[in-house]
C-alpha cells in the first residue's frame, strides 16, 4: 500500500530480458534503501513492484508480461527517470490518499499551461475510467497522488504545483506522453456495493437515497 507522495526519483540502470519478461534494475541516490528488505514492496511510476535484490543505491525487480501489457514500463529504456514510493509502515503518515500500485489503464497528457505559478495538465484516460474520475476527487498519476480540478467527459485536469513537479518526474512530460492511471479505490469498491445491493433489493440504493434526503438535490455545478 503506497499514499502517492513520491519520495524520490531514481533511473533504470538496466533492463535485462530474462523468459519473455523484464528484470528492471533501478538506482536512486536520493532516497534510501536501508530500510528495504528482499520481497518489499516498492512503486516505480505507480507500479508496485517487489525488490528481489537490493544493493547500495538501488534494487531489482522482476516484471511480468501482464505488467509489461498493461501499463507503461514496457516504453522505458534506460536512463528514463522514474518515481519511486517506498510501501506504507504503520507509523507513515497518509498524505496523499489510499494507493495500491495496481495499475487500471493507461492515459496521455493532452497538453499543459502555466497556471499562475503552477502548471496544469489536462489528460485522457481510456472511456471504461471516466466514471471513476471526479471533480475534486483523488486520481494517482505515475505514483503521484493528484487532485482533480475538472472533468469532461474521459478528460479531466489537475494542477502541479511546483514542489510536485520538482520532486517527480511530471515536469519531463510534454503533449502525447503515456503515464499509468490507478484511479481512487474507494470509487471501485463503492460501484461494486452499488451493484451488488441493486441485485439483492437490499443496502444501498439510490431510491433510499432520495426518500432520505441525502440524493434530493441537485448539487450545484452538476
Amino acid at each position: 500500500m503506497f499514499t502517492g507522495i513520491i519520495e524520490a526519483t531514481g533511473h533504470i540502470a538496466r533492463i535485462e530480458q530474462i523468459g519473455g519478461d523484464w528484470r528492471l534494475h533501478l538506482e536512486s541516490r536520493a532516497m534510501s534503501f536501508s530500510d528495504v528488505a528482499l520481497g518489499d514492496s516498492i512503486a516505480v511510476s505507480g507500479v508496485c513492484l517487489t525488490a528481489i535484490a537490493i544493493y547500495g543505491n538501488g534494487f531489482a525487480a522482476d516484471v511480468s508480461t501482464e505488467t509489461l501489457d498493461c501499463t507503461t514500463l514496457g516504453f522505458h529504456k534506460v536512463g528514463d527517470l522514474v518515481n519511486l514510493e517506498k510501501a506504507l509502515t504503520p507509523q507513515s503518515r497518509l498524505g496523499g490518499h489510499i494507493v495500491s500500485g495496481h495499475v487500471d489503464g493507461v492515459g496521455e497528457l493532452l497538453g499543459r499551461k502555466p497556471d499562475s505559478r503552477s502548471e496544469r495538465l489536462q489528460f485522457r484516460v481510456p472511456q471504461a475510467l471516466s466514471r471513476y474520475i471526479a471533480q475534486k476527487g483523488s486520481v494517482c498519476i505515475d505514483g503521484v497522488s493528484l487532485t482533480v480540478n475538472e472533468v469532461q467527459g474521459n478528460e479531466f485536469s489537475v494542477n502541479i504545483i511546483p514542489h510536485t513537479a520538482d520532486r517527480t518526474t511530471l515536469h519531463l512530460y510534454q503533449t502525447g506522453r503515456k503515464m499509468n492511471i490507478e484511479v481512487d479505490v474507494i470509487s471501485r469498491y463503492l460501484e461494486r456495493l452499488l451493484q451488488t445491493d441493486s441485485m439483492s433489493g437490499q443496502g444501498i440504493t439510490l431510491d433510499k437515497l432520495h426518500k432520505a434526503g441525502f440524493a434530493g438535490k441537485q448539487v450545484p455545478g452538476s
